[in-house]
């Protein structure tokens, strides 16, 4: 392992170990508390210009596979972790977390306190840093975040949107037979790709949707042309990442579909999304939720699910103005589901399709079914 320098945007530096791609990154640092699943974090495209700081403090022991990609790559800046175990041992394994890395062009960043790491980011927040295997230099580091763009300045949709139309032919992975299920539809929808998870699509297929993953630059106009034909049903609104703030063109579209009363679902960005589309502007996190177990409650039945987290922004408190709260976050408090008041239209901050992450929220996909009629 080569030596590898992180500098902080708030004066620290570091050195570590390198067990990922070799060169210099620079992005938003965030922690994640899963016990598990790390291969699915790194190919989430909501990950995408973040450096991912794993609480677990040994990574790559199982090794990676085909099976387990969340996306087509990896779209996050680095990993850090405490130990990274080159010797994976699992059947199911068919190469190594850092041979994932290298041919994804990600850092690996280990033999590093990642408690201390988390601790400060609970306290001062997330913030940028750089990381380098080629430049060790303080000062020069310093001019290298000094002079990048922010994440909260950065579209990264274009960048991980798909360019083409595709249907999903996949439903659940079986893990009895080892493979994933075919699906048995008899609904249509669009989902409108911001970075779209694989598993949220397994598990729309698997509530009966047929769904059809377009990019992100469909025009609502095109959508709204097809819900008037019956080609589709209804439209969902996936996760993804950075800012939602500054996606003036996908809030314009989303608008539209709104006022066409479009039956919509949406997951993480896509419920920020939706909020902002309503007049509600989100608002950053001091740190994000990150991790695979959250507590969050049904306000309509009283139970607590565990449920998958990964967002730095959060709607604000006064969109009661204009939906109704179906999840909180027992954390913080914050809201986690809505349902919104004069339109076919509700939405989910947390991850009900898990991967990685528990499956107590699972039910809501089939709630979206249920509402296409």
């Amino acid at each position: 392992m080569q030596k590898i320098s992180l500098y902080f945007e708030n004066g620290l530096m570091l050195e570590a170990k390198s067990f990922g791609a070799e060169g210099t990154s620079v992005g938003e640092i965030v922690f994640n508390t899963s016990l598990t699943g790390y291969q699915e974090i790194v190919t989430d495209p909501s990950y995408a210009g973040q450096f991912v700081t794993f609480t677990m403090p040994e990574i790559g022991n199982v090794g990676c596979n085909a099976q387990d990609m969340e996306s087509k790559g990896a779209y996050c800046k680095g990993i850090i972790v405490r130990t990274y175990q080159d010797r994976p041992s699992n059947f199911r394994c068919e190469e190594t977390l850092s041979e994932l890395l290298k041919r994804e062009n990600v850092l690996g960043i280990s033999e590093i306190d990642t408690r201390f790491l988390t601790k400060m980011l609970r306290n001062e927040g997330a913030m940028m840093m750089v990381a380098s295997t080629e430049i060790h230099e303080l000062d020069e580091l310093k001019k290298i975040l000094a002079s990048s763009p922010r994440i909260e300045e950065i579209n990264y949709i274009e960048q991980v949107s798909t360019k083409e139309s595709y249907v999903h032919h996949e439903s659940r992975y079986n893990a009895q037979t080892f493979a994933y299920e075919a699906p048995q539809t008899n609904r249509k929808i669009i989902a409108l790709d911001f970075g779209i998870k694989r598993n949220i699509l397994n598990e729309l297929t698997h509530a009966g949707m047929e769904v059809t993953v377009v990019p992100n630059s469909m025009t609502a106009e095109e959508i709204i042309a097809k819900m008037d034909a019956k080609e589709i049903d209804g439209v969902f609104l996936s996760n993804g990442p950075g800012d939602p703030l500054i996606l003036k063109g996908e809030q314009e579209k989303i608008k539209k579909l709104i006022a066409a009363k479009v039956p919509l679902f949406g997951i993480c960005l896509g419920h920020q999304l939706l909020s902002i589309s309503h007049g509600y502007d989100t608002y950053k996190l001091k740190f994000g939720h990150h991790g695979g177990n959250h507590p969050v409650k049904n306000t309509a039945t009283g139970a607590v699910e565990i449920t998958a987290q990964n967002h730095n922004y959060n709607v604000p408190d006064n969109i009661t103005e204009v939906a109704a709260v179906t999840h909180v976050n027992l954390f913080d408090n914050t809201i986690e589901g809505l349902k919104y008041n004069d339109s076919p239209t509700m939405s989910v901050q947390h991850h009900p399709e898990a991967s990685p992450g528990p499956h107590e929220s699972a039910y809501i996909f089939s709630d979206f079914r249920k509402m296409l009629g």
